[in-house]
């Protein structure tokens, strides 16, 4: 069994693009409700969600400010996922709630090792 991270990917700047309050509590109960799913088939290993403050190092030592300062799609959380391969975690993120609002994505990433990488 490998492990794949799911990158959620959402528009955290537009203000149209925002959820209501009570919204913002369906979704996350669905959200749970989809993660509870892939835990109860004991392949949810793990996650988190990000704030959306950050900062970006780049080369030299140079410190900026964002990724949000930059671009108004942000990676706003993740999990990490059991899945015999990259069709099975497709099959498993399908139903990711967050793919219901426009322009939100998931991207899936087999997560390796230092010296295994595929």
């Amino acid at each position: 069994m490998n492990e794949f991270i799911l990158l959620f990917r959402l528009d955290i700047l537009t203000k149209e693009a925002q959820p209501s309050p009570e919204q913002l509590q369906v979704y996350m109960q669905m959200y749970h409700d989809w993660v509870g799913g892939i835990s109860a088939q004991n392949k949810f290993v793990g996650g988190k969600g990000l704030s959306t403050e950050g900062r970006v190092l780049k080369y030299k030592g140079v410190v900026t400010d964002g990724p949000f300062a930059e671009i108004k799609e942000s990676i706003a959380g993740y999990i990490i996922i059991r899945a015999a391969d990259f069709d099975e975690a497709v099959r498993l993120s399908k139903d990711c709630p967050m793919l219901n609002g426009e322009g939100n994505s998931v991207e899936i990433r087999m997560v390796t090792g230092g010296d295994d990488r595929k």
